[in-house]
């Protein structure tokens, strides 16, 4: 079953979809607001899809039931994600792509993009799609079982292009977890477009500008 989404279109027949994962116990609507700030002048048509991710306990909140794309057992990053609430996640990640192509967007002109949690999706998604897609944001986040990362890593899927950023002062994702998932996914091949900011868990203009200014490179490329 299709997990429910929030969409904007920015014009008709769109040429791309972007599909935005949410953090932990946020939903679809967190990152609504981004897409006036971050669409421009002369890009195709776009579709936005903001998914809720299902609600579950997650342990380290007491287990307490929230949205959350898997359960957080662990505070050390490499075992933080519940393995079997990742792979949960990555299949209805890809329904959402499936439906993509049956709405006329190939995988090619999809961008998969998440903050934190939703980040670690898409990050996760990422090493095992043997078909590329248009691009992979990921934002103040790690790659989950970094440690099983080459493992999980298929043939092909090194050649798509990714945008990480962090926060310097995230107290929840450390920066440097998420350096050193760039850094990870440099040595099995990705070309990484890494930023860094001195903000906390969050998203700032700086931000939006240089994810602006990928994305519209990711267009006129593809």
């Amino acid at each position: 079953m299709l997990l429910d989404c929030i969409e904007r279109e920015t014009g008709p027949d769109p040429a791309w979809s972007i599909i935005w994962l949410h953090g932990l116990g946020a939903d679809g609507n967190d990152f609504v607001p981004i897409v006036p700030e971050l669409v421009r002048p002369g890009w195709p048509a776009l579709r936005f899809v903001f998914p809720h991710a299902p609600v579950r306990p997650v342990t380290i909140n007491n287990r307490v039931p929230m949205r959350a794309w898997y359960d957080i057992v662990d505070v050390d990053l490499a075992n933080r994600a519940d393995e079997a609430g990742v792979a949960e996640s990555m299949r209805q990640v890809e329904a959402l792509l499936a439906r993509e192509g049956g709405r006329g967007v190939p995988r090619s002109r999809v961008v998969l993009a998440g903050f934190s949690q939703g980040g670690a999706i898409a990050l996760a998604a990422g090493l095992r799609s043997a078909e590329p897609l248009g691009g992979i944001v990921a934002l103040s986040t790690y790659v989950p079982s970094a440690p099983r990362a080459r493992e999980a890593l298929v043939a092909g899927a090194e050649r798509q292009p990714v945008f990480m950023a962090h926060g310097s002062q995230d107290p929840v994702v450390p920066f440097q977890a998420g350096l050193q998932s760039a850094e990870l996914l440099r040595a099995l091949g990705f070309q990484v477009d890494w930023h860094a900011y001195p903000m906390p868990h969050s998203v700032c203009a700086e931000e939006i500008r240089d994810l602006g200014d990928w994305l519209g490179r990711r267009f006129a490329a593809g």
